[in-house]
């Protein structure tokens, strides 16, 4: 495969993490003057060794030099230690803002991402990403960065005692390092980058299996769902196993070299020794310079390995938050709603799905005055749940335009559109928080009378008060604590509190038993009532008493007219299904 996104996502990554920590550039110059110190200080330690060797070698005092060497050491110590400290307050805010944007992100990202991508995944790229940050700032400010300026200042003491190993310590160190960047760049971080996106499949059928274990149970599928799970894990294990061993053939490859640089630099040294050009206190002085640059070295190939990694575990993360999300204004300038926006229009509007060979909707037309209660029905898949999506801007027309209250939605900027804009789904999906926090989502402000009052229209006062905590019951993961007619209830609760003006109802009653169904009718009635109601049918006794049904078919809307009018037609799209639904039951 091509190396070159490698290299890419290396200064992607890189470039996001600099510009989160540019964010707070006191700290960051307070790390970067403490590895100043404390890597000043190691390079000086070989220098005062090479003194004390050669002063007790002559017979002079050493106790300079040894006093030197425990100040150097102290100075160091105390560098680190700070540097610890300071990057710790760098490191968590970073993580903080980070996984804070990431999520902002992907709340925003558009209907069709989410219907695309694994909540688990998405889950595991944000919080691997996160902690991958803390592992690029330890090895940049504390590893990486340090060791490179230890190597640099111990060449520049080993040309100093002689050039020419001095030209043969760098020389070394530069292929050395070049070797290092060659080997994880091009044939390390590739198969890491294939790792990772498995792993992340890896979550992702974790979270997909266990959040529908109920259906799993249902269907006994137990067995089926492990083995399903283990297909995923053996691909993973060859990945990961594939990029171990490449890691572990780059850090022999490494330590092959090193070895290498090591006889050079000493033989050079010894050389000079054997013709008198040498003492030995310089000797003891490349000794321990060679100790230093070598220690450096392989530190810098484990530190380079260790940022390949973290660089690819932030990669996905990075790559999320460059997704675009949705436009809040798709039309410049932005433009308010009229206070209780409830005019509906439809103005020859286009749309197709991404990837689709021909559009669902050409040329569409149609216009809903305020207060009028709208049953859409017809075929699956003839455009009914895509028109409601259209209203919310949960997909944006491709052509035409869409009015509400008379301003082009596509200028309005989203928060306000959808707050004007009730929904009551089939199937709810509910936070795992109380009951009061579920019904109260439509307007967080809501004093709890108003919450109770909500509950009580929608029929749902009666099954919670009998709970044990009452409101403050937690419905558990998307409301699985709950029956699908209580969470239908609740459901319906918050969209009483919304009080917005244009009402989407999902065949708000299909999941209620007959009783609770004609509770919710009535109640149903009364919000209805002086708002503009788009009801999506499919038992299509439930629009009988609409003022008015559009019948779908294809993406066109084939019939409009009160429900009398459409039976009346005698070859009718809307008689023919509603005789058949007649005769099923």
């Amino acid at each position: 495969m091509s190396q070159t996104p490698s290299r890419g996502a290396f200064a992607r990554v890189l470039s996001f993490a600099a510009a989160r920590w540019a964010r707070r550039p006191g700290r960051v110059a307070t790390l970067v003057a403490l590895q100043l110190c404390s890597t000043g200080a190691d390079v000086s330690i070989p220098i005062l060794t090479g003194r004390l060797v050669a002063a007790v070698a002559e017979g002079s005092p050493p106790w300079t030099a040894f006093w030197g060497l425990l100040a150097l050491g102290l100075v160091s110590v105390a560098a680190k230690i700070c540097s610890y400290f300071t990057i710790i307050e760098l490191t968590i805010p970073t993580m903080r803002e980070v996984e804070g944007e990431a999520f902002a992100r992907v709340q925003r990202l558009p209907a069709n991402w989410h219907a695309n991508a694994f909540a688990g995944s998405t889950v595991r790229k944000i919080t691997r990403g996160a902690w991958a940050l803390d592992d690029m700032a330890d090895l940049l400010f504390l590893a990486l960065g340090p060791s490179m300026l230890v190597l640099v200042g111990t060449i520049a003491t080993l040309a100093a005692f002689r050039i020419e190993v001095g030209l043969v310590a760098l020389l070394g160190a530069v292929l050395f390092v070049g070797l290092s960047l060659t080997l994880t760049l091009r044939w390390v971080a590739p198969a890491a980058r294939l790792a990772n996106a498995q792993d992340s499949r890896v979550s992702g059928a974790l979270a997909d299996a266990i959040t529908s274990n109920a259906v799993v149970k249902a269907h006994a599928a137990e067995t089926r769902e492990e083995a399903r799970l283990e297909q995923v894990l053996g691909k993973w294990a060859h990945r990961t196993r594939r990029t171990w061993r490449r890691g572990t053939w780059s850090g022999l490859t490494q330590d092959a070299s090193l070895w290498l640089l090591r006889a050079l630099v000493l033989g050079g040294a010894l050389l000079a020794f054997a013709r008198g050009a040498a003492g030995a206190g310089e000797i003891a002085f490349t000794v321990s310079a060679l100790g230093v640059l070598d220690s450096y070295l392989r530190q810098i190939g484990n530190h380079v390995r260790q940022l390949q990694k973290a660089v690819n575990d932030a990669e996905e993360m990075v790559d999320l938050l460059a997704d675009a999300p949705e436009r809040d204004v798709a039309r410049p300038p932005a433009r308010a709603l009229p206070p209780r926006a409830a005019m509906l229009a439809f103005e020859h509007v286009d749309y197709g799905y991404a990837g689709a060979s021909t559009p669902l909707f050409t040329d569409l037309h149609v216009e809903i005055p305020a207060g009028q209660k709208v049953g859409l029905v017809g075929r699956s898949g003839s455009g009914k749940t895509t028109f409601v999506k259209l209203i919310q801007r949960l997909h944006e027309v491709t052509g035409g335009a869409i009015t509400l209250g008379g301003v082009d939605i596509a200028s309005v900027p989203l928060e306000e559109l959808r707050r004007n804009v009730a929904l009551v789904p089939q199937e709810p999906i509910l936070f795992h928080r109380s009951l009061a926090e579920n019904i109260a989502y439509a307007r967080p402000g809501a004093t709890m009378d108003e919450v109770r009052a909500a509950a009580a229209k929608a029929g749902a006062a009666g099954f919670i008060e009998r709970l044990e905590k009452g409101y403050a019951t937690e419905v558990g993961e998307r409301g699985v604590k709950l029956s699908g007619g209580e969470r239908q209830r609740v459901a319906i609760a918050r969209a009483f509190l919304s009080d917005a003006p244009v009402l989407v109802m999902d065949e708000a009653t299909s999941s209620l038993d007959s009783e609770a169904e004609a509770r919710v009718a009535e109640a149903a009635e009364r919000l209805m009532r002086g708002r503009t109601t788009l009801v999506i049918a499919h038992r299509l006794a439930t629009v009988e008493r609409m003022d008015r049904i559009l019948v779908f078919d294809r993406g066109r809307i084939v019939e409009d007219g009160t429900p009398a009018e459409l039976m009346a037609r005698q070859d009718g799209l809307y008689r023919a299904l509603r005789s058949r639904q007649t005769l099923a039951a």
